[in-house]
């Protein structure tokens, strides 16, 4: 499987998807591929707009992209794409809709015989055993939690060390530590904005200039950068 798992789409004052184009522009290559792009996680705005502004991308890195939503047959469309593309926003609503379609299977049987797959935010949630490290309010009610289980550990998009001034609740690390005394054995990557994960051959690695925190019960909390091998998680 080839994997890239971001974990946001835009950074700070800039262009959607600008700070990944170049990451995902080398995990395709050059050979020019038309992606298949998922865009259920989309709420307040149309999947019509989501595939525009992804698609923007695409064509600026050499690559074109058509939504889902076009395909009267989607588990068809699934079946025959060249790569797969999972956009973010409501991981609960992308993962009922995903589940609505019958598409889950099909998903994982083309990512595993070869089709490459990035997603962002809620999309990289969905490579995950389950969703149950997202961050986003549960609108929707999907009939499990359950995702693709392409990777055998948690991640955690956008993660925050902040503890805002004024704040009561708990911080992104508290819920976390929640999780993960009650799901023993089972790894949670914290991923920082602006950073992605490269799944390829068998093995894994963080992109981006900022650390992933790797949390496991019993265990302090570890940093993690660029230079180390993360291959660990893959187990």
């Amino acid at each position: 499987m080839r994997l890239l798992l971001i974990s946001n789409s835009t950074n700070a004052g800039e262009e959607y998807l600008r700070y990944p184009m170049n990451n995902m522009k080398q995990f395709l290559g050059t050979k020019p591929v038309k992606a298949l792009f998922i865009p259920y996680a989309a709420v307040t705005f149309s999947f019509d707009l989501y595939e525009e502004k992804v698609r923007t991308r695409f064509l600026e890195i050499g690559h074109d992209l058509v939504s889902i939503h076009r395909f009267s047959n989607p588990v068809k469309a699934v079946e025959e794409a060249e790569v797969i593309v999972i956009g973010g926003g409501n991981t609960w609503q992308l993962l009922k809709m995903i589940q609505d379609n019958k598409l889950a299977d099909p998903i994982i049987k083309r990512v595993k015989s070869g089709a490459p797959y990035i997603g962002w935010s809620a999309g990289s949630n969905l490579a995950c055993p389950t969703i149950r490290t997202t961050n986003d309010m549960a609108i929707v009610e999907p009939c499990s939690f359950k995702s693709f289980g392409l990777i055998p550990f948690q991640i955690n998009p956008h993660y925050l060390d902040a503890n805002p001034a004024g704040h009561a609740g708990e911080t992104r690390e508290q819920r976390i530590e929640e999780f993960i005394e009650v799901n023993p054995g089972l790894y949670v990557v914290g991923l920082r904005e602006g950073t992605m994960l490269l799944i390829e051959e068998g093995k894994m690695k963080l992109i981006g200039p900022r650390k992933a925190r790797i949390f496991l019960r019993g265990n302090t909390p570890a940093e993690m950068n660029e230079s180390d091998d993360m291959s660990f998680l893959l187990g």
